[in-house]
């Protein structure tokens, strides 16, 4: 027997035991503004894209006014109103499209970034190594004008000694030239 002041531990129901517990199937209200600001952030991006890229889009009439309206609005919190606006014409919109284009412009900025970063690491190494990088890249790019590249490399070598940066870009713009035509240029191995 068990003394009256001391109680039965209580028996806790789970969530899923408790009638009144029923799943809410609405998100909160935190998510719908996570959401709507994503919204906003896509209409910011949609306006950056040029007109022809949107017209490969199927937009609604509604939207394409608000993007056409865009032109007029000068003042910075105007526009940020304006972005609402065209966030909710987005909402009701698919817009799986629009955010595969952002996704596929992105992926070719990234990509002519690497690009650019690996023309100015050989330009590095043929400034660097001299003749040893000039035969590496020969050879993995047999096309190139072994002649002109040689001279460039000496001249921006020259330049790097006198402070002086012309030629350095020369050699920049001819690597760039040339290796935009490839493929995909030969990486350097530093």
């Amino acid at each position: 027997m068990t003394p009256a002041h001391q109680s039965k531990p209580m028996e806790t129901a789970s969530a899923a035991d408790r009638p009144s517990a029923a799943v809410d199937e609405r998100p909160s209200r935190s998510q719908i503004k996570r959401d709507h600001q994503a919204l906003q952030a896509l209409a910011e991006q949609l306006l950056a894209l040029p007109r022809p890229l949107l017209e490969g889009l199927a937009l609604s009439e509604a939207t394409w006014i608000a993007i056409d309206e865009t032109a007029r609005i000068k003042d910075r919190r105007a526009l940020r109103r304006h972005y609402k606006r065209i966030a909710n014409c987005l909402a009701r919109e698919k817009t799986e499209p629009l955010q595969a284009l952002l996704a596929q412009r992105e992926a070719q900025a990234r990509a002519a970034s690497a690009r650019q970063h690996q023309i100015e690491r050989w330009r590095e190494r043929l400034i660097e190594e001299g003749d040893a990088a000039l035969a590496e890249l020969v050879g993995a790019e047999p096309r190139l004008d072994r002649q002109q590249l040689r001279s460039l490399v000496r001249a921006a070598q020259r330049d790097r000694e006198r402070g002086r940066p012309e030629a350095a870009r020369r050699l920049f713009r001819y690597l760039r030239e040339s290796l935009e035509d490839a493929p995909s240029a030969p990486s350097s191995s530093t």
